[in-house]
């Protein structure tokens, strides 16, 4: 729990600017992300409260099908999945 904590407070700035900027440039054509941004907020405070994370990546992979980084997205995008699947992969263990 604490490295994915770690992690998650390492690029909290960033995340949150991302997930919020990935809302405004492509929440019209991928409705998605809106969902994405809640599930980082949620994702953030629970971690906070060191609660089990394993739901909540689980309906990000959900959302995301499985961080899939669509053809028409720009590199904020791809970044913000990238640093989400990580962060699942670090709670995961794999």
């Amino acid at each position: 729990m604490t490295a994915v904590k770690d992690y998650l407070d390492e690029r909290h700035d960033k995340l949150d600017f991302y997930t919020k900027a990935i809302t405004n440039a492509h929440g019209q054509n991928h409705p998605e992300v809106f969902d994405v941004r809640q599930q980082y907020i949620k994702l953030c405070l629970d971690a906070r409260d060191s609660k089990n994370l394993d739901e909540n990546f689980e309906k990000l992979r959900q959302t995301t099908h499985d961080y899939a980084i669509p053809n028409d997205v720009c590199p904020v995008f791809e970044a913000t999945y990238h640093m989400l699947e990580k962060a699942d992969t670090i709670n995961t263990g794999v």
